[in-house]
């Protein structure tokens, strides 16, 4: 998915090693174009935190009436040093993008599109689908693999069933089960969901921070309530993480989690570097339509253009110290 925000946020991102009580990140709306355009629900980045391990980027949109909303068409747009991670509840989305893949992403299936060098790609829901609901997540690169060749991977994993929970693992590994997708850093990714009044205790990466996005229902995290939208992170440290289903209905959500990312990125629109300079030279590159990031075909319609640089130096914003 493109940023598509007219003013998009200039951002350094770095990690941050202090231990905290959970902390709850809230949402913002995020217009992904026109009157008629869905919106999502933007938890990372923020102000409050930026990062989560590598996760640098969390929008989480629907259930969408596409007939009212007109549904999710993002024309070709570019990428650089960063995987994207797409994961649907509902719906179908159709992918192309320029290393040739022609690919539907469906519920419970994960397409991570690796993006280092540079990429460009298109996201349009199909015909088929009348509610599209779902997140979409950026993974930063670290600097020895931000200028990976591009690749395309999709991977359907088997749910587990835990006491009174329904689990994906989708990236990393959870309740003895992991993903075979191959990322460029430590990372955990993984749909849970909940029974009515289940009580989960997961065993986790102490050298993992963690963040639970709640997509529907209630639940807690290590005792603090959640409402649908909000972003729960946890600090390095803890072995487990207790998860509950206070409620009368289901709950679902998504786990992330990772190792601190121990280096400074800048990232604006859709590129994620490390200087103002070279993030200028990406959008220039991607204006002047350079092979760095190739084409997509197949999508009927014009690229996106690069918004316009801010008029001072992009600057830092990290997590909190």
């Amino acid at each position: 998915m493109s940023n598509v925000e007219a003013t998009p946020v200039e951002l350094v991102c770095g990690a941050t090693t202090a231990h905290r009580p959970v902390e709850v990140l809230k949402p913002r709306d995020v217009p992904l174009g026109g009157p008629r355009a869905m919106s999502v629900r933007r938890t990372l980045p923020q102000r409050e935190r930026t990062m989560i391990g590598a996760w640098c980027f969390a929008d989480h949109y629907g259930p969408d009436d596409v007939s009212e909303t007109g549904g999710m068409d993002v024309a070709p747009h570019p990428h650089t040093g960063l995987q994207t991670a797409s994961w649907l509840f509902t719906g179908e989305i159709e992918h192309r993008d320029s290393l040739g893949v022609h690919a539907m992403v469906r519920p419970g299936e994960l397409n991570l599109m690796t993006g280092g060098a540079g990429i460009c790609h298109s996201e349009v829901s199909t015909s088929n689908t009348t509610i599209l609901h779902g997140v979409q997540l950026w993974i930063a690169l670290p600097d020895a693999h931000r200028h990976a060749p591009r690749n395309f991977q999709h991977h359907a994993p088997a749910p587990i069933t835990i006491d009174g929970a329904t689990v994906r693992v989708f990236l990393g590994t959870l309740c003895g089960e992991t993903s075979p997708v191959e990322t460029y850093s430590p990372l955990l990714g993984a749909e849970l969901v909940l029974a009515p009044h289940a009580d989960l205790t997961l065993a986790v990466n102490p050298e993992h921070e963690h963040g639970l996005l709640l997509d529907q229902g209630t639940a807690t995290l290590n005792g603090t309530h959640l409402t649908p939208g909000e972003l729960a992170y946890t600090a390095t440290g803890p072995t487990t993480l207790h998860v509950t289903n206070p409620g009368d209905t289901p709950a679902r959500a998504v786990l992330l989690g990772g190792t601190p990312f121990g280096e400074e990125i800048v990232m604006w629109w859709n590129f994620v570097g490390r200087t103002h300079e070279e993030i200028e030279a990406f959008r220039a590159e991607w204006q002047a339509e350079s092979p760095r990031f190739g084409k997509v075909t197949g999508y009927p319609g014009d690229r996106l253009p690069a918004p316009p640089l801010p008029t001072g130096r992009l600057r830092p914003r990290g997590n909190p110290a």
